[in-house]
């Protein structure tokens, strides 16, 4: 059942939340980009922003409301608060002839996310599966994971650079969140329809200030995310990607992959955006005197050509087999692996690519020299 939370009311929800030990993070606007920090109060929120974005572009503006969660998705995805950027794994100390290996242990403090948008939660659902339930499981993220509250929000508008509905994770939450938000601005009212999918969920809203929503008031919630979805159905981004993994697989020579390694510049942006992409490397450092080591594990990319180093060197030494491999795993071999696609059409790849790389012009154009040698290939 539907409940409404009058939009200043917003703030009970903020306190409830932090009063049982959470860490709140949420949207900030912050350096003229909207991303994830510290929520203390409901005056950190970007109320009356947007976002604007295209390949290669990103700007913020006002908009014409007051909206708390009018924009889509900003430059951080929130993987950088449960797998770490980089983190300590071990340090070791040498005093006289002994030496001390130590594990860091790490202290998972507990997180709450709010207005988590249902791309998002889809990425942390794939991420569950390869560091949670994968065969190599990451001790830190599990530990993080399994303390986190999600306040996810509905999207009743999208960037043009948002596929969603590709990818079928959007634009209405279909997974489960302790809270779900939709926010609603009409004739004069701002508010937002609340429902719990969890026991900690209904335990936060016995502290709000509620009451049932209405048919109508519901009704008004879903008909702005259904309009969203249906827009962006017919948007220039939207695609079929019911049989990407076999088109990809057949077109591993495609002479797509030469055009775009003409643009590519292998900077690795896309994957530092994506919220599912998930490689990493260790690095190890020693102080001056030698007697003092540590090792640390942080972020990569299959864009470095260190990531695929072996003896011998580089098995992807140049930029087009580097985005060949990014793609494909995304859309095709992650299947193999993970029983699901690795993209959920947050966008962020396109718009955080510095050359305006668009994933989802690439799809086209694979799939339209596919189908000029299909004729070709069937005929006698």
């Amino acid at each position: 059942m539907d409940y409404r939370l009058q939009a200043p009311d917003l703030e009970c929800l903020i306190q409830a939340i932090r009063d049982r030990g959470f860490l709140l993070y949420g949207p900030r606007l912050t350096d003229g980009a909207i991303t994830f920090g510290e929520v203390h109060s409901l005056s950190n929120l970007p109320q009356g922003w947007t976002d604007e974005q295209q390949a290669g572009q990103y700007r913020v503006k006002r908009r014409e409301d007051e909206a708390y969660f009018g924009y889509a998705v900003g430059p951080h995805s929130w993987k950088k608060y449960l797998q770490l950027p980089r983190r300590p794994i071990w340090k070791v100390s040498k005093q006289h002839q002994t030496i001390e290996i130590v594990e860091i242990q790490e202290s998972a403090p507990k997180q709450a996310f709010l207005g988590v948008r249902s791309c998002e939660l889809h990425a942390i659902a794939i991420q569950d599966r390869i560091l949670c339930q994968g065969e190599y499981p990451s001790e830190s993220y599990h530990q993080r994971r399994k303390q986190l509250f999600t306040v996810a929000v509905n999207c009743t508008s999208a960037a043009d650079t948002c596929f969603c509905t590709s990818m079928n994770t959007g634009p209405e939450v279909t997974l489960p969140s302790d809270l779900t938000l939709t926010e609603v601005i009409e004739a004069g009212e701002h508010f937002f329809l609340i429902s719990s999918g969890s026991d900690a969920g209904k335990e936060i809203m016995e502290q709000l200030p509620l009451l049932p929503a209405s048919e109508g008031e519901s009704k008004l919630a879903k008909c702005k995310v259904k309009r969203l979805e249906e827009e962006m159905r017919r948007g220039p981004r939207h695609f079929d990607s019911s049989d990407l993994k076999e088109l990809l697989y057949r077109n591993l020579d495609s002479p797509n992959w030469d055009k775009v390694a003409d643009r590519c510049l292998s900077c690795a942006n896309c994957t530092m955006a994506c919220p599912t992409c998930f490689c990493s490397t260790v690095e190890d450092t020693t102080d001056l005197s030698g007697e003092h080591a540590e090792r640390w594990e942080r972020w990569d990319s299959c864009f470095t050509a260190d990531l695929s180093h072996i003896t011998g060197g580089s098995v992807r030494a140049d930029t087009r087999s580097r985005y060949r491999q990014w793609m494909t795993h995304k859309l095709a071999s992650w299947h193999d692996q993970f029983d699901s696609s690795g993209c959920v059409g947050c966008g962020r790849c396109i718009t955080w690519c510095p050359v305006g790389i668009d994933l989802t012009e690439e799809v086209r154009n694979i799939r339209a020299l596919d189908q000029k040698q299909t004729p070709s290939q069937e005929s006698p």
